[in-house]
């Protein structure tokens, strides 16, 4: 590797010139070193971005923020909590909603959540998957899939309201965002 030199009086103010000269590219700003002997030039910091809102119309409603499953408040002990989130504790049968239209996935869902219950299983699996990005101006698929939204509401209200304890999204090994546990009460 050669060895760099140091730069000579008239070098250096020719750079200083030209320094003074440039604006700073703001999207690639890349990292200069300059050499000892100069004084650093610190770039102007860009202001910051706003965030970007999503396209509303006048008249229209809000799309949720967000329909995760894990934003319920925890009412199952926290050693279980932290077993399931990890992925330790293995859910004792599934439900796979994918290729169903809301009537049949909901009817499916109240069968096996209720019938799951009735067996003793106290966590099953439900994989929603985590859909297909919709058009802009659809807010229900903005999220990513009408079941993946629906499901943790449709747990909420009777009659699967009264079977399930704690809803939460599923590890990684288990679905990830697309799949979400549901820990029942006991019967």
């Amino acid at each position: 590797m050669a060895r760099r030199r140091d730069l000579h009086p008239e070098e250096q103010a020719l750079w200083q010139a030209v320094a003074s000269t440039v604006t700073p590219n703001i999207r690639h700003r890349a990292k200069t070193v300059l050499p000892a002997a100069q004084p650093a030039i610190s770039p102007v910091d860009p202001p910051p971005v706003p965030p970007k809102l999503p396209a509303f119309r006048l008249g229209e409603k809000l799309p949720p923020k967000s329909v995760r499953p894990a934003e319920s408040p925890l009412r199952m002990d926290a050693k279980t909590h932290a077993r399931m989130t990890r992925g330790k504790l293995a859910p004792e049968a599934r439900i796979d909603l994918h290729g169903m239209t809301l009537a049949e996935a909901h009817g499916e869902l109240i069968h096996f959540i209720l019938g799951a219950q009735e067996q003793g299983h106290r966590l099953v699996l439900v994989i929603t998957g985590k859909g297909k990005p919709g058009r802009e101006d659809d807010h229900l698929h903005r999220q990513g899939g009408v079941l993946r939204q629906q499901v943790p509401h449709w747990l909420r209200l009777p009659p699967l309201g009264l079977a399930v304890q704690q809803v939460a999204e599923a590890h990684l090994r288990h679905g990830g965002s697309g799949a979400c546990y549901v820990y029942l009460r006991r019967r």
